[in-house]
């Protein structure tokens, strides 16, 4: 119950903030970017604006009060006891002021036109249906078991340790759970926001698919709102979000042409469990709705890199009205006092303090974002709100990597290409063929037939692709994907706004073109909805018990601050109970930007350890709390466990199963009396 109060005044709070900073949000519904006018039901866009901007300021709030907190034994009790109520404060007393003493303040969630309202409606029902079979497929409790999807579970093993390590921890000072004992160089808050959900007493399945529903909500309604402001087509709107929900690509028809002759193409499609592609890793199901699934705060990013565009845009759209009206020229773009007067220094700070909290929430939705923004700039009114903003955004993100981060967040190099096999200009644009199909075509087909401004902000859509095949900001380039996502995502709007055109002409041939190219253009991502769905069905799923022995001893009897030595886990029992791991699987902490290297060398020396004597030097260097030895110690081959050792050195405080298959923790504040 608690949990839910907590979203309910997460909006409460976004309602408040959004009438301070942003005043006129409610009118931004009424009429398109060239001034005509919309059905469009405001709820629209105020209730995702609500959420994502009450979400931002509670949960940081919530965060840093805790970690102020942090040598109290439940930080979060206090940060809670604070926030929860203050909030509530806050909200009862901006009701009062708004509702009681200006009778006039009546503004309207909802369109006054039936047909819109239905209309919407179905959206809705439509998107939200989407987002709980996603989530909720991939990640729920049944009869005191946690289900975790085989789509998911790689990307769900830190998310999960970093969720209990503040739920069941005290995780202040912030460290990664996969690589215990460092800095957090992750984009941690969205799991905090579920850790703290469940420290309300939600379960922790509800904890995590809630937000993450909101989220997905938030970045399909404000998607559709930008897509009607831009377009003015309520048919357009719904467009787009069938291309953000369904992508575009050549993995289908390939697939479908190697189906043997003699092999039923039904039963081929119906029988498949794998993503299909042949890009690389298109078979992680990189590119579709899994994305979503496994990474449950993209969407939440996303929703605040469509808001703020919404809330810029009519910058750009002023700018091109006056040079419609008065021509084009150098000093009226760039030395006219329109173009870089401020109209209101509040709007531009709170921009950016909107922009800049996300940075550990979704990094890449931040640089995505700020991407999209300079080259709407470049020719908007007002310029300097756009700079002002990017300056906050800056300043807050550094600041949050001066706290987490020791040294430097990213390494940026110039690395064209991206993944793709031939890294030439020809086989990056074989490559995009071959993974977006015929989008870039019709892309450019809008491109040239478009009015002036969505032929620009096409060009600024493309912002985050071409950073995506330009500069790498980590040792895995591979998670660029996303920008390419939004760049795909944005591109669908214009790509909507195209077709709608050829349904709009007399010639019934265009509306039968029309048809034929949304078919095309998602027909490989139905397909992949499909595959996902068969995928976690059919495939298993990783299931680990809510009430297990070993996760309520390591809840128990450790804290955040106690690092165990283990084997590389993903996600199991151990992970489940809060554990914080000296070095989980690799790939996390590698591609994080950690030293997994080294710790590798550590973990094979501290469990080859062949006296008591060098293996507590080891320990002691390496802050060790507690030693796991299973099976998966006694079959690696990346060391000879030496389990005599260890069990000569240190107390056993945990052991259950029986040979190979026993589970032993040892507490190295215990030593074994000689």
């Amino acid at each position: 119950m608690l949990g839910i109060i907590y979203l309910l005044l997460c909006f409460g709070t976004g309602w408040v903030i959004c009438e301070l900073a942003f005043p006129k949000l409610h009118s931004i519904s009424r009429s398109s970017y060239d001034n005509k006018s919309i059905n469009l039901s405001p709820y629209f866009l105020l209730l995702p604006a609500w959420f994502i901007t009450g979400v931002l300021s509670m949960t940081w709030l919530v965060y840093i009060i805790a970690s102020v907190s942090s040598k109290m034994e439940a930080p979060l009790v206090m940060a809670n006891i604070i926030m929860m109520p203050l909030a509530l404060i806050l909200l009862a007393f901006t009701l009062y002021n708004r509702l009681l003493k200006n009778k006039e303040y009546d503004k309207s969630l909802i369109s006054e036109d039936n047909k819109t309202k239905v209309k919407e409606l179905i959206i809705l029902c439509s998107v939200t249906l989407l987002g709980i079979v996603l989530f909720w497929s991939t990640f729920y409790v049944n009869n005191g078991q946690l289900h975790i999807g085989v789509s998911v579970f790689s990307d769900f093993s830190p998310h999960i340790g970093m969720i209990r390590s503040f739920s069941y921890g005290n995780n202040f000072p912030t460290s990664y759970s996969h690589f215990a004992g460092e800095d957090i160089k992750y984009h941690f808050m969205f799991q905090f926001l579920a850790g703290n959900l469940e420290f309300l007493g939600m379960r922790i399945d509800h904890a995590f698919n809630l937000p993450s529903l909101l989220s997905f909500l938030s970045a399909f309604m404000l998607l559709y709102v930008l897509t009607v402001k831009i377009t003015g087509r309520m048919i357009s709107g719904i467009l787009a979000l069938l291309f953000f929900a369904f992508r575009s690509g050549k993995a289908l028809f390939i697939y479908l042409s190697k189906i043997p002759k003699s092999e039923s193409i039904i039963n081929a499609l119906w029988n498949n469990t794998g993503f299909i592609g042949e890009t690389p890793h298109e078979d992680w199901g990189l590119w579709n709705l899994n994305v979503y699934c496994n990474q449950r705060h993209f969407a939440f990013g996303l929703a605040v890199m469509f808001f703020v565009i919404i809330l810029y845009l009519p910058n750009l759209y002023g700018m091109l009205e006056t040079i419609n009206r008065k021509g084009l020229s150098l000093k009226r773009l760039f030395f006219d006092k329109e173009g870089w007067c401020i109209k209101n220094i509040r709007y531009p700070l709170s921009i950016g303090m909107l922009l800049g909290s996300l940075s550990f929430f979704h990094g890449s939705a931040v640089i995505g974002c700020l991407l999209v923004l300079f080259v709407i700039a470049i020719l908007s009114n007002r310029r300097l709100e756009l700079l002002i903003t990017a300056v906050v955004t800056v300043i807050l993100a550094l600041i949050q990597t001066g706290f987490f981060i020791e040294g430097s967040v990213v390494s940026p190099k110039l690395l064209f290409g991206f993944i793709a096999e031939n890294k030439t200009v020809f086989g990056v644009a074989a490559y995009l063929e071959q993974l977006l199909g015929i989008l870039p075509v019709v892309v450019i087909i809008a491109f040239i037939f478009g009015k002036i401004v969505e032929r620009y902000l096409i060009i600024a859509s493309l912002a985050p692709l071409v950073f995506a095949f330009t500069v790498s900001l980590t040792v895995d380039v591979t998670v660029n994907h996303k920008y390419i996502m939004m760049s795909c995502i944005l591109m669908g709007v214009f790509t909507a706004s195209l077709i709608t055109k050829m349904f709009d002409m007399k010639n019934v041939i265009f509306k039968i073109a029309g048809g034929v190219l949304i078919i095309m253009l998602t027909l490989t991502g139905i397909y992949d909805f499909t595959t996902l769905l068969r995928k976690n069905s059919v495939e298993g799923k990783v299931i680990l018990n809510m009430d297990d022995p070993l996760t309520e001893f390591i809840r128990a009897n450790s804290d955040s601050s106690d690092i165990f030595l283990t084997d590389s886990y993903t996600v199991n029992q151990v992970v489940f109970g809060g554990a914080m791991l000296y070095q989980g699987h690799q790939y996390y902490a590698w591609s994080a930007g950690y030293d997994t290297e080294y710790r590798d060398i550590m973990v094979r020396k501290m469990y080859e350890a062949s006296t008591p004597t060098e293996l507590i030097n080891l320990v002691n260097e390496n802050k060790i709390s507690f030693i796991i030895v299973d099976y998966y110690n006694r079959i690696s081959n990346e060391y000879n466990l030496n389990e005599d050792n260890i069990r000569n050195t240190y107390e056993c405080v945990y052991e259950t199963g029986r040979e190979i298959w026993d589970i032993s923790i040892y507490d190295t504040g215990r030593k074994v009396k000689k």
